[in-house]
């Protein structure tokens, strides 16, 4: 599991957190090389553990949610390879756009084409 030491990214999810109303662009994402969870994350709570974003496990049925970071630990770990952080990544539009273009596809997408359909509604 890539740290989120970066204190930059950081506290742009805290403040994120600190605006539970707004709907956020996703800040990183984190994902499985040998399978398919990938994780659009987009806001870290004051307990420094709760996060909040799109979380596909790879079931056809990718859900706004909020995911423990040390479990996400967990997880990587006993993966023995680690989660990823697509470090390429730049969350372009809002959790909410990206979570309709995954409901209706069954799985996240990024392609702009699609995320600028889902945007329009």
């Amino acid at each position: 599991m890539p740290p989120l030491t970066d204190a930059a990214t950081r506290e742009l999810l805290l403040a994120n957190g600190r605006e539970p109303d707004r709907d956020h662009c996703p800040v990183f994402k984190l994902f499985n090389r040998r399978g398919p969870a990938t994780w659009l994350i987009c806001k870290l709570h004051a307990d420094g553990d709760t996060m909040f974003g799109l979380c596909d496990l790879g079931v056809g049925e990718p859900e706004l949610g909020y995911v423990s970071l040390d479990e996400l630990k967990e997880v990587s770990a006993g993966l023995g390879i680690g989660l990823e952080r697509d470090l390429s990544f730049k969350g372009r539009y809002p959790i909410s756009v990206y979570a309709r273009a995954a409901r209706a596809a069954g799985r996240l997408l990024e392609d702009q084409g699609t995320l600028e359909a889902a945007k329009r509604g």
